[in-house]
């Protein structure tokens, strides 16, 4: 089931820049070039995720979804949660020092690491770069007991402002999306992790970190040096896209939440795309963003950075 609306934008078409999200070339771009908005078809051709949600970030308005309200695991998204509580804290130069259980989280539960040091001692604000990008679940381990303090307190910390922003369908157990204490015990929907998104996006701080490919700093005597990647792989394979956040566990499938420009915003998330095809989200984002822009572009997503997280 599914809800379909007018796509917001006219038509763009980009040419050969990127290749193939599974429509011919020739055949989309020249019907991009002479079709207008209103004759883009009604509904986005090829997309698999088992749920989605378009929408004009701009107005909020709902352009096409699938099981909407469907509860699912998120996996990894769950991430943006956390990031929105320690961003809306504040004092994100504090410094935490990471313990060996931080360091070791991430390897004890083959989650996506910052490749975190015990020892080390790094700001709020560089933690969260490094459970953003490489989604990292050590920084998010790190993080939720900083400010929880302790972790349960910053899980119930998620749940009241899942409640307050009128996530009603969602549920944290945890601070990162692992399937504990069970594969479906942190889920939510398409519906209520666009409002996550919108709400996350309107703080300058975490659409600064998400929008970034890679990020590095310095060794200096308080911490080791590290250089984070993006597990977001649209982030340069797609044009305009500003964000946001993958995801992936055996329950979750590969998921998605996604924001793109080109005169208008359209924000977006995939869930289960696939249970195999890490890049599958990626392709069904692409599609997404294609039919809601009236655009026609050839996907190639760039080639995950070795040791890259697919998280």
């Amino acid at each position: 089931m599914h809800v379909s609306r007018r796509p917001i934008a006219t038509t763009i078409v980009l040419g050969a820049f990127l290749a193939s999200a599974g429509v011919s070339p020739a055949a989309a771009g020249a019907a991009a070039a002479t079709a207008p908005a209103a004759a883009v078809a009604a509904d986005p051709a090829g997309v698999r995720a088992r749920g989605a949600e378009l929408a004009n970030a701009t107005t909020g308005e709902r352009l096409w979804s699938r099981g909407p309200n469907v509860r699912r695991p998120m996996a990894s998204i769950t991430k943006v949660m956390t990031a929105l509580v320690v961003i809306r804290a504040g004092h994100l130069g504090r410094k935490i020092r990471i313990s060996g259980a931080d360091a070791a989280y991430a390897r004890a539960n083959d989650a996506g690491s910052a490749g975190l040091r015990a020892g080390d001692v790094l700001t709020a604000r560089q933690l969260l770069e490094g459970m953003l990008l490489p989604s990292g679940a050590d920084a998010a381990f790190a993080l939720a007991k900083a400010y929880g303090p302790g972790w349960r307190a910053f899980v119930k910390q998620m749940n009241a402002t899942a409640r307050r922003l009128g996530m009603t369908r969602t549920h944290y157990a945890n601070f990162d999306g692992l399937p504990w204490p069970t594969e479906h015990s942190t889920y939510s929907t398409p519906r209520d992790l666009m409002i996550l998104g919108e709400t996350a996006m309107k703080l300058a701080t975490f659409r600064t970190i998400v929008g970034q490919r890679s990020h590095r700093i310095g060794a200096t005597a308080q911490h080791h040096r590290y250089h984070w990647q993006t597990t977001n792989l649209l982030l340069g394979s797609y044009p305009g896209v500003i964000g946001i956040k993958t995801g992936s566990t055996n329950a979750a499938g590969y998921c998605l939440l996604f924001e793109a420009q080109h005169g208008g915003t359209l924000i977006g998330v995939v869930l289960d795309s696939s249970a195999t095809n890490p890049r599958a989200r990626f392709t069904d984002a692409a599609r997404l963003l294609n039919w809601g822009f009236g655009m026609a572009s050839r996907l190639r997503v760039r080639a995950r950075p070795a040791g890259t997280s697919t998280n």
